[in-house]
């Protein structure tokens, strides 16, 4: 009874191994998933992640979560390649007597404006990094008091499909 109220499960070096190299694909496909190379705005493998990873000698930390891995490793491999979060695309409504002077406030905020529209609102389709995605929609709900919107259109700005060859 004491031992199992006490005890400590004791794990194996292989068991050890292979939870670790269950993370270390884990947090390369995270990194995967979420990054693209800023040139061709195209996703990279989880293979070639996996192999960055190696190559910095990134080692698994057991005890954070894969995620926090994940940012720790793009923050990494941006020293050693072309590697950047993809960006969102994010579309704001945002009402008249506001707009002009929360458009200066998210400008900052904001990678690339794709469309705009200023009628009755001011309406706004842009790319942004996704870690801004929750001051930009913390600064719409204060600024405009709830009439303002936020709606997500995509996660990541991918291209997708095969490159083509000159």
């Amino acid at each position: 009874i004491q031992i199992l109220s006490k005890g400590e499960l004791q794990v194996s070096d292989k068991e050890r191994h292979t939870q670790l190299e269950q993370m270390f694909r884990d947090i390369a496909t995270i990194v995967a998933d979420k990054c693209v190379n800023p040139e061709t705005k195209r996703p990279y493998t989880v293979i070639l992640i996996e192999r960055a990873m190696k190559d910095i000698h990134y080692s698994v930390k057991p005890n954070k979560s894969t995620k926090q891995q994940a940012l720790e490793v793009i923050r990494q491999l941006k020293e050693t390649m072309q590697i950047e979060r993809a960006h969102m695309r994010l579309r704001f409504i945002l009402p008249q007597k506001e707009g002009k002077k929360l458009k200066e406030k998210l400008k900052p905020l904001i990678k690339v404006i794709e469309s705009e529209d200023f009628q009755e609102q001011l309406e706004i389709v842009c790319l942004v990094d996704p870690g801004c995605f929750r001051e930009i929609d913390e600064l719409i709900r204060s600024e405009t008091k709830g009439k303002g919107s936020l709606e997500v259109l995509n996660l990541k700005d991918v291209e997708e499909g095969d490159e083509k060859l000159e």
